[in-house]
């Protein structure tokens, strides 16, 4: 059995790899200098949190044969020192998955937005149909133990790939790693401008990876996407281009239905964005074996993955949603979809700016009308946030004037966002909350009580 050692275990996707690596046999150390849920109990359960928090240099030895580089960990990391004078293989998280699927038909899910529930979408089909694959999504699904599985037997590797950096050593975005023999692009919105200061570098890294693309193989992608659609059909790969488009649906008394040749057929999701996101996972499926009303019949009970539209709560008269969107082009498909799905409801919208981009006041008018057409809409940022990212305060006005809203609520203290938002009353009302943050240490259990 092969020996392997984490730096930044406690990470989702590292805790989530190390684990899938333990049940395929491999002996697993780690560390990190902090750990949270639900990360900690989960290596807990499974005997591999760490005894003490923390960076140790005597953890790395030759009898190794592998460290796994998490984007946690700094480039002067002892540990990481430590592996390179002793010459231990250093991997990236990207560059391992990549290793472990060199036999495989490798199916990566790649786009600013809606990549993670795509690949959702795609896993709980094939899972619904009993269909064995090894897996890697950025999220926690329903009826899933971890988010990554590996096996020396299933033929294909269903990826979600992330255009970030592979690790603190490992410059290049992760995706560029995979080299997919079949692809789906769900669009382009520039983000990351901490690693990718202007659009044209951002782009850029798309245009890499539809060259990354084996020869022969296949990019599925949103026509409706004109940056994406020109770097696909400029490109020379020899490789099938597909593209997709939204499906004709209606919503009828607060649910949508998919309009098919088989008549219409309810949905637990919602919105354009999921519509669009639906079409890309159909013909990926297709691409897998799936046919078209076989994917039909079990898209109809895929009801999200974790944070992204997620329903927290659903009263009588009142809902509660918590989204992982945090980027303008995601937070202006999440408030469209709400506002489409609860005609009648008022609703309210909070975004919390917590991300390196969202907190830069050159990035910050890109979020313009994104928050249009609610009935209450709020911002908060922690000023902590910006203490940990060496970033200036942010003036009330400038967001105002950045959102293009003036009555728009802005809260830079937690303690009085979690006064407005627990003495609000909910009545036919929907409450969108928009994070990748926690408010400030808001809490969940009393908002929901306070909803319901």
């Amino acid at each position: 059995m092969k020996r392997l050692h984490f730096i930044a275990i406690g990470g989702s996707a590292m805790h989530n790899l190390a684990l899938a690596l333990q049940s395929k046999g491999y002996v697993i150390t780690g560390s990190d200098d902090a750990i949270f849920e639900p990360s900690k109990s989960r290596l807990a359960n499974a005997g591999l949190l760490p005894e003490d928090l923390g960076w140790d240099k005597t953890r790395i030895t030759p009898e190794l044969d592998g460290v796994i580089l998490g984007m946690h960990a700094k480039k002067d990391n002892p540990e990481l020192l430590q592996a390179q004078a002793l010459g231990v293989k250093i991997y990236s998280y990207p560059e391992f998955l990549y290793e472990q699927s060199k036999a495989k038909t490798r199916v990566v899910i790649a786009g600013s937005h809606g990549k993670t529930s795509i690949t959702a979408m795609v896993l709980h089909v094939l899972n619904y149909h009993e269909i064995e694959v090894d897996f890697m999504v950025g999220a926690q699904l329903e009826g899933f133990d971890t988010m990554v599985h590996l096996t020396d037997e299933n033929d294909f590797m269903l990826i979600e790939g992330d255009e970030y950096l592979s690790s603190p050593i490992d410059l290049q975005s992760k995706f560029l790693w995979y080299k997919p023999h079949v692809t789906l692009i769900s669009g382009i919105a520039w983000d990351h401008i901490n690693v990718f200061p202007t659009l044209s570098d951002y782009e850029d890294q798309f245009r890499k990876y539809i060259e990354t693309i084996v020869p022969g193989g296949a990019v599925i992608y949103n026509k409706e996407d004109a940056v994406l659609t020109r770097l696909i059909l400029q490109s020379e790969n020899t490789i099938r281009k597909q593209s997709y488009e939204r499906p004709e649906a209606m919503i009828d008394n607060g649910i949508t239905y998919l309009q098919t040749e088989e008549g219409d057929l309810p949905l637990s999701v919602f919105g354009d964005h999921n519509l669009f996101n639906l079409a890309g996972a159909k013909w990926i499926c297709q691409l897998m074996g799936v046919d078209e009303m076989d994917f039909y019949e079990a898209i109809e009970s895929f009801k999200g993955a974790a944070k992204r539209l997620e329903r927290i709560v659903e009263g009588k008269r009142s809902y509660l949603f918590k989204d992982f969107a945090h980027a303008p082009s995601k937070v202006a498909a999440t408030v469209k979809a709400v506002r489409a799905q609860f005609e009648g409801f008022t609703t309210i919208g909070c975004l919390e700016l917590h991300t390196y981009s969202s907190l830069d006041p050159a990035f910050l008018p890109n979020y313009k009308d994104s928050l249009a057409g609610l009935d209450k809409a709020i911002v908060f940022y922690d000023p902590e946030a910006l203490k940990i990212k060496g970033r200036p305060a942010i003036a009330v006005e400038e967001i105002k004037t950045a959102f293009g809203n003036p009555d728009l609520e802005v809260y830079t203290e937690p303690a009085s966002l979690h006064r407005d938002l627990l003495g609000q009353n909910y009545d036919q009302s929907v409450l969108l909350m928009m994070s990748s943050g926690n408010y400030g240490g808001l809490d969940w259990d009393q908002l929901s009580s306070t909803i319901v």
